[in-house]
């Protein structure tokens, strides 16, 4: 009976391992078409950790780019991004950001805003590095996606919430991180985590209109139906993203 336990949790945690690399890989494609469809001169990636997803979005702006930066805690990430041809500014992200205003046509930031502890200054500053007619790409997890859902109606911490402490990963027994929160930089712990409402009236009471939305993954269903699922219902999507706009212009 034992070994028949282990070999389900294994199959199991496999299974949810393989919708998480789903959602991942259709979030991913989303952003590199948006960013394609953006076509940037100017790109700025904030969080852009060691430059080789930077790189992959840089690729996908076009040969019209001329201008990639990107902004990172670390600075061992940000000497390897350096490596990769990135200007990087090595700066937290809660503090403002370390340029001008209106500087890039597009600002990136995938998997960051939960990480970050001041949202409105985040938020404001992205708005306020962007040149008129710029765009944000923003992506991050859902709180109200299902599996986090279901966590809270079964009493535990939502999956997106257990690396909070550096002590390790608390309240979820079926926490599937895959380096202990005990392991890595604070930076890489969540602060918050939004829902696809709340990430949208965020950004439009900081003067960024919300033009397109995205949901990738929808936990428990497999890749090939999740996708379409989560293209109809955004909100209840395992990751979320937007493209917004300034307002003004």
């Amino acid at each position: 009976m034992t070994a028949y336990r282990t070999f389900v949790g294994r199959a199991l945690r496999n299974y949810l391992l393989g919708l998480w690399d789903g959602a991942e890989d259709a979030y991913r494609r989303w952003i590199l078409d948006a960013v394609g469809r953006a076509a940037p001169e100017s790109l700025l990636d904030v969080g852009c950790h060691d430059g080789s997803w930077t790189s992959s979005v840089a690729e996908a702006a076009g040969s019209q780019l001329r201008r990639l930066c990107g902004v990172e805690i670390v600075e061992a990430a940000a000497e390897e991004a350096r490596a990769r041809g990135i200007d990087v500014t090595t700066a937290d992200l809660n503090n403002p950001l370390p340029y001008g205003d209106g500087r890039f046509d597009l600002v990136h930031a995938n998997q960051v805003i939960e990480h970050v502890a001041d949202l409105d200054s985040f938020v404001s500053e992205v708005r306020r590095v962007l040149a008129p007619g710029g765009r944000a790409v923003i992506c991050t997890e859902n709180l109200a996606s299902w599996h986090n859902v279901a966590a809270l109606a079964l009493g535990y911490m939502p999956f997106s919430l257990t690396n909070i402490s550096s002590r390790g990963a608390i309240g979820n027994p079926f926490n599937l991180a895959p380096v202990p929160a005990d392991q890595v930089a604070h930076s890489w712990f969540h602060t918050r985590v939004l829902t696809a409402v709340g990430l949208a009236e965020l950004l439009e009471l900081h003067g960024l209109r919300v033009a397109e939305r995205f949901g990738s993954g929808y936990h428990p269903l497999p890749a090939a139906i999740a996708q379409p699922v989560a293209g109809r219902d955004v909100r209840h999507a395992a990751f979320i993203g937007v493209v917004a706009v300034r307002a003004d212009a």
